[in-house]
């Protein structure tokens, strides 16, 4: 893992076609929805005039289609009970609590489009990541909301992990 630029184009030389992730919870933060909730959210938000930032998704063998809304970071605000991190949602008790989001925060990470995953899957850019990020407050209701309607139709907890099913 690095930061640094010239490592990262010396990986690239080597092999243009790697995957990189990129963590979370630092620069920006990922809602990651299922993809038929996305979009479903992506119509609402456009409607209401809701500026969205970058957003990718993801097929493939191993899991269902998911929609990935890259948003600003939480980050680490000075009262630290503001935050959680990504953990304390990775693992909902029921998809009712929470029908199929994560938000990938401190602790987290996700493939950087475009990336391949196992089989013919792949994570592509829907909206460019040269958008700007919105606060991610801005689409979570939205989100959440188009999630709630697809409970139970053919989503379930194993699916709803990033980048694929435990």
């Amino acid at each position: 893992a690095t930061t640094d630029p010239d490592k990262v184009a010396q990986w690239l030389r080597a092999d243009p076609r790697a995957n990189f992730i990129t963590a979370t919870g630092i620069v920006h933060d990922v809602l990651d929805v299922p993809v038929d909730a996305g979009r479903l959210a992506l119509e609402r938000l456009g409607a209401a005039e809701v500026e969205v930032g970058p957003v990718a998704t993801s097929s493939g063998d191993l899991q269902q289609g998911r929609m990935l809304f890259f948003s600003a970071t939480r980050g680490t605000p000075d009262d630290e009970d503001e935050w959680w991190p990504c953990e304390l949602d990775c693992h909902p008790e029921t998809m009712d609590e929470h029908p199929g989001l994560r938000w990938h925060c401190r602790g987290s990470y996700v493939l950087m489009p475009p990336a391949k995953l196992p089989g013919d899957g792949h994570v592509g850019w829907l909206l460019g990541p040269e958008r700007p990020l919105p606060d991610p407050l801005t689409l979570l209701e939205t989100l959440t909301d188009a999630c709630a309607q697809f409970v139970g139709e053919d989503h379930d907890a194993e699916s709803a992990a990033w980048p694929i099913g435990r």
